[in-house]
């Protein structure tokens, strides 16, 4: 397979990987054949002296042939990323630590529920643009939308889901390699879209824990 989408860290980040690689090269197969028949009938069928014009209503055999096997291709791609769908948008795992993030012209808010783990308390900890995680945990990411309609975008994650205003979204994830990642809004949002722009810490337990302390100290 090609080498050029971003390193993935997420858990279920291959399964993404695999649907993207499948569609991939059916829809590059398909656009092959159809190019080369092209270039085949047009070098077959064209101009020469004296050939009278020939017109055709279609073949509805062929019709039938070529929307019958599309609809079946497309129901096997449904069947094979039905499970990858459940996993990542139904059945959520029970999470570590949730954050909630808010999308707004041009910018992400971070809001931690602070050591009590409610929010909307005194405790609670906001960031701009700076979402801090530990390695090896699943993260629930409460997304909102104080604006327009944004896209919460962390492609080493295999990530992607709109903020839309009047609704809380819940996506999650586990990353499995510490390291520093960006957060583009992947969704026109305004003059200001191309700056919006965050950062995703992944730390080890230790440099966490550490974060943690910093930010509460009497945790």
């Amino acid at each position: 397979m090609l080498d050029w989408l971003p390193e993935n860290i997420s858990t279920y980040g291959m399964k993404i990987d695999f649907l993207f690689y499948l569609i991939y090269y059916i829809t590059n197969i398909i656009f092959l054949l159809v190019a080369g028949f092209m270039i085949f009938f047009m070098i077959k069928y064209r101009y020469k002296e004296g050939r009278k014009s020939e017109y055709t209503h279609g073949n509805n055999k062929l019709e039938l042939i070529w929307t019958s096997a599309t609809t079946i291709g497309v129901l096997i791609i449904a069947l094979v990323s039905a499970p990858a769908w459940k996993e990542i948008k139904i059945d959520l795992p029970e999470p570590d630590i949730i954050v909630q993030v808010t999308a707004e012209q041009f910018n992400w808010r971070m809001l931690y529920p602070g050591p009590d783990n409610v929010f909307g308390t005194a405790d609670d900890l906001e960031i701009e643009n700076e979402l801090n995680v530990p390695v090896d945990k699943v993260i629930h990411i409460k997304l909102l939308s104080d604006d327009v309609i944004h896209s919460f975008f962390i492609p080493n994650l295999r990530l992607k889901q709109d903020a839309v205003p009047g609704r809380e979204i819940i996506v999650w994830f586990e990353a499995m390699k510490t390291g520093r990642y960006e957060i583009p809004c992947a969704e026109l949002c305004g003059f200001g879209h191309s700056g919006m722009l965050g950062l995703l810490y992944v730390h080890s337990s230790e440099d966490y824990e550490a974060w943690v302390n910093e930010n509460w100290p009497e945790s």
